[in-house]
């Protein structure tokens, strides 16, 4: 079986297990989402979701937040851990929205790419998410669960598996399979714990079972 093939059998069996599987992060607007997936580095979505409340009630606009202290934000945001430089991105990324891009966000990925603390995993996520445009969002399941599963060989480093699974992923595929992947490892092919390979839809076929 080629990396293609592997590939293309590893996404059907995954939209089968996980026919509704969509971002975890909870956001209503492009903007909110930039936000949030900041502040998720080293931080859990479901803690991310409960902090934006308090920050969104205080600064709901674009413009809002870009006028606002970065002390200020950073007192909110503090609990998903980095508040100080995470404030300090989350301040910039809105004054350049609001300087640069009319208080929106771009649906261009490098024009995303300039934005304060925004990063090749960021500007996936919401090119895929927001503007139903191609993605391969490579956060820690996509690198693991890949590694593991046999799609890509021994590549931890986030840009270089972003750049091999382009090869063997359908582009229309990319985005929603990469948030499959983020179920799957949470669930089942965990990284704390040995993975439950007795009850994955892929135990077949994994290069790497029960490692």
């Amino acid at each position: 079986m080629t990396k293609k093939q592997l590939a293309k059998e590893i996404i059907e069996r995954l939209k089968r297990e996980y026919p509704d599987a969509g971002c975890t992060l909870d956001y209503d607007d492009a903007w909110k989402l930039l936000v949030s997936v900041r502040l998720a580095a080293q931080c859990t979505d479901a803690r991310v979701n409960v902090v934006v409340e308090g920050l969104y009630e205080k600064y709901p606009s674009v413009e809002a937040l870009a006028a606002a202290d970065v002390d200020d934000i950073e007192a909110i945001v503090r609990p998903c851990g980095l508040g100080r430089s995470k404030a300090r991105d989350i301040s910039g990324c809105m004054k350049m929205l609001m300087e640069k891009y009319d208080g929106k966000v771009p649906d261009d990925f490098d024009e995303l790419l300039k934005l304060p603390g925004v990063g090749r995993k960021s500007a996936n996520l919401i090119m895929g998410d927001v503007f139903g445009k191609p993605a391969i969002v490579t956060d820690t399941h996509c690198i693991r669960l890949t590694n593991r599963m046999g799609l890509v060989d021994d590549v931890k480093e986030p840009k270089k598996v972003e750049m091999a699974l382009w090869k063997i992923i359908p582009p229309e595929e990319g985005s929603d399979f990469c948030h499959r992947l983020v179920y799957h490892g949470r669930e089942v092919c965990t990284a704390r714990t040995k993975p439950y390979c007795d009850k994955c839809c892929l135990n077949d076929i994994c290069k790497k079972k029960g490692v």
